[in-house]
């Protein structure tokens, strides 16, 4: 396949770049759908490659990143590398001719995640961040309520994601190489939770508690719009958390107990009515399924579009400019990135 508009009803070849926990819970979810064919994966190691080949099936396993874009039988590739080499991954299939589905965060800041943008809609390629929150049909079941004025104007929304720990010095979560810390891990889940119902905020406020390498440990954040909405967003690598979620508006409210970000169950309280249960469709597959972002990456492509509405590139973008405000609020920066203040200007 050479673009978008040969996609039809045929399967869609998927590619797999790198080999890694996520990499296979999405390929495990891939399989099952019989629209889809994973054709090949990729890893820096060959042996890695025909492990994970030899455990799912897939037909061609290759020792580089380089092999992989090139085949040209694949249709989309889906990035699972640490985010620190998402622009370096994504990048080169996108320049080869690939769609691409890259993991979340998109990339380690604002000006990596404008390049990949920038490559795709330069080469007609389509690219999208696997943020499978979005593509919940729970989740987007709660948007359209919100959306609809089911509790008037939204004046707050809450939301945490917290791990437990304790994690070692040595562990990918702390390491600044690979990105670690709390906020680009965990805290792009509330910040996105946020943003999907509120847009990009006008002000950013926020602490944190830094590890002796330099990543942030724990992270809260105030995020304030103009028309005076206000979020509170919270990550951890040192505590559990509920990992729950709130939406507050002028006529109710809506609560999601645990698991925002792949619930089973929501409740939405609207003003002198009883409370509305609204509960995970069986037929949707379990909580944790990924199906539903490689569902719209296909849908999307046979539609002969460059970018999903349901993760819109321009969405991304904000996100990141709001993750990277929120690291220079806490002073976590990078090896590699600039030394000079690179704070983005908010709108």
């Amino acid at each position: 396949m050479s673009g978008i508009s040969n996609v039809s009803e045929e399967k869609v070849r998927w590619g797999i770049l790198a080999t890694g926990g996520i990499a296979a819970a999405f390929t495990a979810d891939l399989v099952d759908l019989p629209d889809a064919e994973v054709v090949a994966v990729a890893s820096r190691r060959t042996e890695s490659a025909k492990a994970f080949a030899e455990r799912f099936g897939i037909p061609r396993a290759y020792g580089s990143w380089e092999e992989l874009a090139q085949d040209g039988d694949i249709d989309v590739v889906y990035v699972a590398t640490p985010h620190s080499v998402h622009r370096a991954a994504a990048g080169l299939c996108l320049e080869a001719g690939r769609h691409v589905l890259c993991e979340k965060p998109f990339t380690l800041n604002l000006r990596e995640a404008e390049e990949l943008v920038a490559l795709a809609r330069q080469h007609g390629r389509f690219l999208m961040e696997a943020m499978w929150m979005y593509c919940n049909p729970l989740v987007r079941r709660l948007k359209a309520l919100v959306d609809d004025g089911a509790i008037g104007d939204v004046r707050t929304v809450q939301a945490d994601f917290g791990l437990a720990g304790p994690f070692p010095p040595s562990h990918r979560l702390r390491d600044p190489e690979l990105g670690g810390g709390a906020l680009l891990d965990l805290g792009v889940y509330p910040v996105s939770f946020a943003q999907l119902l509120l847009g990009e905020p006008s002000d950013v406020t926020a602490r944190a508690v830094l590890s002796p390498e330099g990543v942030d440990l724990q992270t809260g954040a105030l995020l304030c719009w103009d028309g005076g909405a206000l979020a509170q967003v919270h990550c951890s690598i040192t505590g559990g958390t509920a990992n729950g979620a709130s939406v507050t508006g002028s006529k109710g409210r809506i609560d999601i107990p645990s698991g925002f970000f792949h619930p089973e169950r929501f409740v939405l309280h609207r003003d002198g009515r009883d409370p509305e249960e609204f509960t995970a469709d069986p037929v949707d597959g379990p909580r944790t399924t990924m199906r539903h972002e490689a569902l719209e990456v296909m849908r999307a492509l046979r539609a002969g579009e460059t970018e999903s509405p349901v993760v819109p590139l321009d969405g991304t973008l904000a996100m990141m400019r709001t993750l990277d405000t929120i690291r220079e609020r806490i002073g976590v920066r990078y090896p590699g990135e600039a030394t000079e203040s690179t704070e983005p200007a908010l709108v």
